[in-house]
């Protein structure tokens, strides 16, 4: 079958950083879903392991997470699909990946597909809305009927247009976003942020100009080591910090005085190592679904790259190592 992979770790201004080839079709599991990949989107996690993984000699790595497609296998233990199901997904960090013409995932981390949307849109939603509800719900244990604020930094980012959906569709807490540009900001309010700060500057400082009260919750997306004794200044006694970007040493201790956690979120962590509540992937995407097709959350796709080529995947890796997206980038399957 058709797939895109990686040799090596390459810049994405090289050309040989990512090849096409034709890869061996997928082994099914017990509880796996062959899918026939009709879409893909781009995360950072993408160019990140593009730029780090090395595969065996001679082995491309066949990249891609986020994905939307049509069930054309089961593995012997299936019993939440069924051949003809249309279904979304974000796969699993350690197996072969959606940049493919088919692809086999477990069914306890696949949800099905929202029937409002089309394929491009819906594998815009489901790595960045398993990661932004285990981090608000799982990580952070936020209660659904709290007065209480939670601040999101980079509310314009994937999983940021995520949590800010999710957190006013099934929470009372009041969401504060942070965004510097025009564009950004208007993003953030258009999703249902409720107030828009900018963290170019303290982010402590900005939130008491803007008259906004301490949040108990902190959703530290992006440049977490930049802002930490700012977000450390200003996150609420006995709050909680919950964290997802890559970073090395981080002045923990500032949180000691206020008795506030630290956590982190990592997406791929229940399938890895295959936890005993892996299926809880599962049922939040089958809720996020439902919660789109209600009209309650929408896409966060922006854009459609068209289909899947290494020319317009390695367009999108350049996009995202920009910073300056909004949203999310998707790609149309292999043309069929």
């Amino acid at each position: 079958m058709k797939a895109i992979g990686t040799t090596g770790p390459r810049p994405a201004n090289d050309p040989a950083a990512l090849i096409a080839f034709d890869a061996p079709e997928p082994t099914l599991r017990p509880h796996d879903l062959l899918v026939e990949v009709r879409a893909v989107a781009l995360n950072p996690v993408d160019a990140k392991v593009r730029g780090s993984r090395t595969p065996e000699a001679g082995q491309p790595s066949i990249l891609g997470y986020d994905a939307a497609g049509v069930v054309v296998g089961v593995g012997p233990d299936v019993s939440l699909f069924k051949v003809g199901d249309e279904v979304f997904y974000a796969g699993q960090i350690e197996r072969p990946g959606s940049n493919a013409e088919r692809q086999a995932v477990d069914e306890r981390i696949t949800g099905p597909k929202p029937k409002s949307l089309s394929f491009a849109e819906a594998a815009a939603l489901p790595l960045t809305a398993i990661t932004a509800w285990e981090l608000l719900f799982d990580r952070m244990k936020a209660g659904r009927d709290e007065d209480e604020t939670l601040l999101i930094v980079g509310g314009a980012g994937g999983v940021g247009s995520a949590l800010i959906q999710i957190a006013k569709t099934t929470t009372k807490l009041r969401v504060v976003a942070t965004a510097s540009r025009p564009e950004t900001r208007q993003w953030c309010l258009d999703l249902g942020a409720d107030a828009v700060i900018d963290h170019t500057t303290p982010i402590d400082e900005a939130l008491t100009a803007a008259g906004e009260r301490a949040p108990k919750y902190i959703a530290a997306l992006t440049q977490t080591t930049r802002h930490f004794e700012a977000l450390a200044r200003a996150i609420a006694p006995q709050g909680m910090v919950g964290c997802i970007d890559d970073f090395k040493g981080l002045p923990i201790e500032l949180l000691k005085g206020k008795s506030a956690g630290f956590v982190w979120e990592f997406m791929f962590a229940r399938p890895m190592h295959q936890t005993p509540d892996m299926q809880a992937q599962h049922d939040l995407l089958v809720e996020v679904s439902r919660l789109v097709d209600a009209g309650k959350i929408r896409t966060t796709l922006t854009q459609n790259l068209g289909p899947l080529s290494v020319e317009a995947l390695l367009e999108g890796h350049r996009r995202l190592e920009s910073g300056s997206t909004i949203g999310k980038l998707a790609l149309d399957g292999f043309p069929r």
